[in-house]
């Protein structure tokens, strides 16, 4: 059970055929004249989407480039474990395991892989080098959908913790963003001995309080941050609600139309007029390579699970402090307080970004890398 086999992606041809096939049959719904984006995904923008996916899209070019990475598969609790591994030419470098969010899968970390595994060949310094560990979280994507209830951040963290030690790393810094960024803080606190660091950009914890007594952690001008963004939260978090409440319900939707699971998925990639924001779009064929693989391998509606998972195990209460040196990125249009986020972690190093956004692997590697870089050279330098 504890075995490490290498593993390859390869698509059967009648698996695109029959996507191709159900996009072109597409049933689209009506629209209100005028609404743009107000009411959720703008119809035009999908079907244009949607059309480019079916006719111009190559899924075997990003396949291929993601079986350009060392990949592998093992089993840790029960459940089947998905990750790259790319260890750096640099003997001596630091044992980093990466960790996505929702909807997005290790395809995010392509262009960061290359700069933080060897930095030498990039124009950087050696010293900064490390070897990364990027896991598919349980349920979603290549580790397959969970088998069993309960896989929330503390569980997969936990599965972390085993998979670096299988894998030799019995110290290691952490990094991730989104749900990524719930589950890195939680190493630190199942395994503060063995975590040297966290790095989190998107930090899904520290936007808005949980309690009244949050609020007086923060002085003024957070009070008024967290109490727009409350409001935003309320606008903007419909998804959240039905995944964190009725995933197998929605699941039965995403499974059966490409269309409507991409819909699902521009909910968080681009839920605003992608004329008005000032965030750095998302590259398309990134995002439809996400939701390719998360069609191929039928895991959209495992993929939700974790809402429920999260809400569970007490997600939208403060998490217990961690001990572990944490830093943050904070990109465009990322909305972390720094006020919360001391609440429950050890920051030593806080960043603000006015490019990038969200999905800053995607949106702004090199700014994401390079702060990266920084917060564990401060760590080397203490």
């Amino acid at each position: 059970m504890q075995a490490v086999t290498p593993f390859r992606i390869d698509v059967p041809q009648a698996d695109l055929d029959e996507l191709n096939q159900r996009l072109a049959r597409t049933r689209w719904p009506d629209e209100l004249p005028g609404v743009g984006w107000d009411y959720g995904v703008n119809k035009d923008y999908l079907v244009e989407l949607v059309r480019y996916w079916n006719t111009d899209y190559d899924w075997r070019r990003h396949e291929a480039r993601l079986n350009s990475f060392p990949q592998f598969t093992t089993t840790i609790d029960g459940q089947n474990i998905h990750f790259l591994h790319v260890r750096s030419p640099e003997p001596d470098a630091t044992p980093l395991i990466i960790t996505h969010g929702w909807p997005s899968t290790v395809y995010d970390f392509l262009d960061v892989i290359g700069p933080l595994t060897d930095p030498r060949a990039h124009g950087g310094d050696p010293a900064d080098a490390f070897h990364v560990v990027a896991p598919s979280v349980p349920g979603f994507a290549f580790s397959g959908p969970t088998r069993e209830v309960g896989w929330g951040s503390n569980r997969t963290a936990r599965a972390w913790v085993e998979l670096m030690s299988r894998l030799g790393y019995e110290r290691f810094g952490a990094q991730g963003g989104d749900f990524g960024s719930i589950v890195s803080p939680e190493l630190g606190r199942v395994a503060p001995d063995k975590v040297i660091g966290i790095h989190v950009n998107a930090l899904a914890n520290a936007s808005t309080p949980t309690n009244d007594t949050d609020m007086d952690w923060l002085d003024e001008a957070e009070r008024e941050q967290a109490r727009a963004q409350e409001l935003w939260w309320y606008e903007h978090s419909g998804y959240a609600t039905q995944m964190g409440s009725r995933p197998q319900t929605l699941a039965y939707a995403l499974n059966d139309s490409p269309a409507g699971q991409l819909a699902w998925n521009l909910e968080w990639f681009v839920d605003w007029d992608p004329t008005r924001t000032d965030q750095t779009p998302v590259d398309r064929d990134a995002l439809l390579t996400n939701v390719t693989i998360l069609w191929l391998t039928q895991t959209a509606g495992s993929a939700a699970r974790i809402y429920r998972e999260a809400g569970a195990e007490g997600w939208g209460e403060r998490p217990a402090p961690s001990p572990v040196p944490t830093g943050v990125a904070n990109f465009l249009g990322d909305k972390a307080i720094l006020g919360l986020a001391e609440l429950s972690n050890t920051i030593t190093h806080w960043s603000e970004f006015s490019r990038g956004g969200h999905f800053a692997s995607l949106q702004a590697p090199d700014l994401l890398v390079s702060d990266i870089q920084a917060f564990f050279r401060s760590l080397r330098s203490r």
